[in-house]
């Protein structure tokens, strides 16, 4: 059975009581970048292989004749279409781009899904997911004395279940799972990662982060030991960036900031990238021609592999 995210929340506690007390505790979310390669179309289109269907399954094409891999591009240009309007948008190739970029995430819910799905409907109720996740600990430690309420955590992994439910109906399908165990990846889950990391840090209670809890929450301190370099430098970015009105402590704003900034979207340049070279016509938008005609662009000559979604959706 997989770690449960409760049990992993334990685990991080014994990990940040004893970590050495120089290590830095990061909190920022960053977007990964969509692949190692660099963006260079003159040198060839591994950068967009890599973009389009993630850098795993962009290698497993490499065996394929371009008129297999013209094939299976059809299927993918299907499959992205949306609304079925017979052409592709950037607003759906960026869809699709981001969906690429976290299949590392879905295979992380897959492993997991069978050990929630108790009764094998294809959905996870909220009961589901609390009666495995607590009920031994509710039986066996009801009132644990090392300040770890269960009770407590299970609030918080209910409120942000229901963030996750978005038609409330107590029921997570796949998609809604997996917002709940990844909310850094859902804009529409900013919200709840906010309010937990401040719930986290705010040790005042008074819905706010100052400089001392700020610091406190990323470096271990111990008496008679020298600050290491960093925490100085953490203490001027929260005073000239964190802290952006200047009031001496971080709002709910202001965390989100910090911990999800709105980075450069690579997706977005990349989508827009893949539409300029192959709109032909330059409506803004692509036929499953215009794709195909510029293949290489996507998938190559015997190279890229739509691989196991393919296979899930049994389409060839």
């Amino acid at each position: 059975m997989e770690i449960r995210p409760l049990l992993m929340c334990f685990a991080l506690c014994v990990v940040y009581a004893t970590s050495k007390p120089t290590e830095k505790k990061e909190r920022i979310h960053h977007d990964a970048p969509l692949s190692s390669r660099e963006h260079d179309d003159a040198q060839g289109f591994d950068y967009d292989h890599d973009a389009f269907l993630g850098q795993k399954e962009a290698k497993s094409f490499d065996d394929l004749t371009p008129e297999e891999s013209k094939r299976r591009l059809g299927v993918i240009v299907e499959k992205i279409d949306g609304d079925s309007d017979g052409f592709v948008t950037e607003v759906e190739l960026k869809a699709w781009i981001k969906k690429a970029q976290k299949k590392y995430i879905y295979e992380n819910v897959d492993r997991q899904w069978k050990d929630f799905d108790v009764n094998n409907d294809g959905m996870i109720s909220w009961e589901e997911y609390k009666n495995v996740t607590y009920a031994y600990m509710s039986m066996n430690d009801p009132e644990p004395d090392d300040g770890y309420n269960y009770q407590h955590m299970m609030a918080r992994d209910e409120r942000r279940f229901k963030m996750a439910d978005q038609n409330g109906d107590q029921i997570a399908n796949k998609e809604e799972f997996t917002a709940f165990l990844h909310p850094e990846e859902y804009d529409h889950m900013k919200d709840i990662v906010v309010l937990e990391t401040m719930e986290d840090i705010d040790k005042n209670g008074d819905g706010f982060i100052d400089l001392n809890e700020y610091i406190g929450d990323m470096y271990n301190h111990e008496d008679e030991m020298e600050e290491p370099d960093w925490v100085a430098t953490e203490r001027e970015q929260f005073s000239e960036f964190r802290d952006k009105n200047k009031d001496g402590k971080m709002d709910r704003e202001e965390t989100l900031d910090w911990i999800l900034p709105s980075d450069y979207d690579h997706a977005e340049a990349e989508a827009k990238h893949l539409v300029y070279e192959s709109d032909l016509n330059k409506d803004g938008k692509l036929s499953k021609e215009e794709i195909l005609n510029k293949y290489d662009l996507f998938v190559g000559s015997q190279a890229t592999d739509f691989g196991e979604a393919l296979v899930r959706h049994d389409e060839f």
